[in-house]
């Protein structure tokens, strides 16, 4: 547990890959520090390009499980 709460990276990519599939705008970004930022917003990035491709849902669900065990 400990370790996954140090990894801010990967904690910060997998919210905003979550908010991205949601449809929430990146202006919504909570973090302040630039890198960890930045990692947000890749997260976001690829988030929304899975949900206009579709993988919402049902058909997104394994795409979800890789995002989530990071």
């Amino acid at each position: 547990m400990k370790r996954q709460k140090r990894d801010m990276y990967a904690r910060a990519f997998k919210r905003g890959y979550l908010a991205g599939v949601s449809g929430k705008s990146k202006d919504s970004c909570p973090l302040e520090q630039a890198e960890v930022r930045q990692e947000w917003l890749n997260g976001w990035r690829e988030g929304r390009t899975d949900q206009w491709e579709g993988m919402t849902g049902v058909s997104g669900i394994h795409r979800l499980a890789n995002v989530t065990t990071a």
